[in-house]
């Protein structure tokens, strides 16, 4: 962050210096929300949870170097006490922005691959100038600020990951961070219970559009109909990415190698050009059309394109995490969230994986998708069949009656290859794998990020000692 006095931090928050003698004192380091991060110099935000409240540990933050607390009462240290802390940290995050008008704010939401999508922009970005984007999914409105508060006057470039559980929340963030690029990738199902529709979810996801200034670039899914209208919603020039003839910048020729990682060529009006990803499944050639896209808006070219995205690495914990143990059987990862359309697109990968590897056999360890409202039983079962359609050996349902639609669709489907079999948890399925996987099996978990089902993949790792990460790059 911008090195900022106490006094000039109280004013941007519209806050009051409590037990504060020095107003000129500076802060000097990050703005955490974790006493276990405090650096010298550092504002240590006090967020009260439902668990934890952050005002318990304001003492031991300023004992540990912090040079003030952010907090909602006096707490008998240096203080900027305001009246909502997370809201604070929005306005102390615009505050900094607003004074860094060198750096570019690109923005991106979608209902998946927000993520990987951010990763690859930032890795890209960085390779024209000091880039800030979020690690994992820090895209609310505590992690939002807390990215942004990274920025400093080096920073030419600040990608800002957007996620929405309701109406407004986008344009929420938006206000924190005002983008000049918006990125939107899909229009999918996630949420859809909060939201109600597909149609209110490409609402909400039009924010980030309508955020944008008359300068600025909408850049658009030209595959996703429900993106391609938002095109209305903002007078920002538009640009189309995609496989469709349309796009601006498209891909063709898309191939996946045996390990499931796409290769493509790269089509703008400056010409073609292969790549080659180290990420994992046929969706991220949407994301990476998506990243080429904003990098090239902001002055990229295109043999630099190519070779960035081919050298862009998974940065994200649990998404298509590929790692092989030392007798071969190989786990997919990809716990760390799951609905429709990303649990597609990770079976289609895990079946390239597995038709590479004909004496061996493929698991699907699949848990509940949350928040899908009226369409859960028919999603669920949608799920168990489209596992038998790719000759998926075994799916393992995890959990309850989620689970239970998964499995029965999958016997409902017939043609099954195996079996289909539903456990009660984690630890269920973490036996049952024990007892059956063989050397060259292929292992895909995952779930809804609330199951924490990435405890069945680290087990059946932890259990293959000197396992080795299989796709370069994996995250780390």
């Amino acid at each position: 962050m911008i090195p900022l006095s106490l006094a000039e931090a109280a004013t941007i928050l519209g806050g009051v210096l409590h037990d504060a003698p020095d107003p000129e004192a500076r802060i000097t380091g990050p703005v955490v929300h974790d006493s276990r991060r405090i650096e010298p110099g550092a504002l240590f935000a006090a967020i009260a949870g439902e668990r934890v409240d952050g005002h318990d540990f304001a003492a031991q933050a300023v004992a540990d170097g912090a040079a003030a607390v952010l907090a909602m009462r006096p707490v008998g240290v240096p203080a900027i006490v305001v009246d909502d802390t997370v809201k604070a940290l929005g306005r102390l995050a615009r505050g900094v922005v607003d004074r860094l008008p060198q750096a570019t704010v690109v923005a991106l939401t979608g209902s998946a691959g927000k993520t990987s999508t951010k990763d690859m922009i930032g890795q890209l970005l960085t390779r024209l100038g000091p880039t800030v984007f979020p690690a994992g999914s820090f895209n609310n409105e505590i992690g939002h600020p807390l990215t942004a508060l990274r920025a400093d006057e080096q920073t030419r470039h600040l990608v800002m990951e957007m996620g929405a559980a309701h109406k407004g929340d986008i344009a929420y963030l938006c206000g924190i961070t005002p983008p000049k690029v918006s990125v939107v990738l899909n229009v999918g199902t996630a949420h859809i219970g909060e939201f109600g529709g597909q149609d209110a979810i490409a609402e909400a996801k039009s924010e980030i559009v309508q955020a944008l200034p008359d300068d600025g670039v909408a850049i658009l899914n030209a595959d996703d109909f429900r993106v391609r209208a938002m095109a209305d919603k903002t007078r920002a020039r538009v640009v189309y990415y995609g496989e469709s003839p349309e796009a601006t910048v498209r891909a063709e020729e898309i191939a996946l190698d045996d390990k499931g990682r796409p290769g493509f060529t790269l089509i703008t009006p400056e010409g073609r050009a292969h790549v080659q990803l180290k990420l994992v499944g046929d969706h991220q050639v949407a994301n990476a059309l998506a990243a080429a896209t904003a990098a090239r808006e902001l002055g990229m070219g295109l043999a630099e394109l190519a070779l960035g995205l081919s050298e862009a690495e998974a940065l994200s914990r649990w998404r298509m995490e590929v790692r092989e143990r030392a007798d071969g059987v190989t786990i997919v990862n990809d716990a760390y969230n799951a609905n429709p359309a990303s649990m597609r697109a990770a079976l289609r990968s895990v079946a390239v994986m597995a038709r590479s590897r004909p004496e061996a056999h493929s698991y699907a360890v699949l848990g509940p998708m949350l928040e899908l409202g009226d369409d859960t039983m028919a999603e669920h079962d949608a799920l168990g069949r489209l596992v038998v359609r790719l000759n998926i050996g075994t799916l393992v349902a995890v959990g309850g009656r989620e689970a239970e639609w998964m499995e029965l669709g999958a016997r409902n489907e017939g043609s099954w290859n195996e079996e289909s079999v539903q456990v009660t948890d984690a630890q269920a399925a973490i036996d049952l794998l024990r007892d059956r996987l063989r050397p060259g099996d292929v292992v895909l978990v995952k779930a809804s990020r609330g199951i924490g089902l990435e405890r069945v993949a680290e087990a059946l790792l932890a259990d293959g000692a000197g396992s080795a990460d299989t796709t370069p790059g994996a995250a780390r």
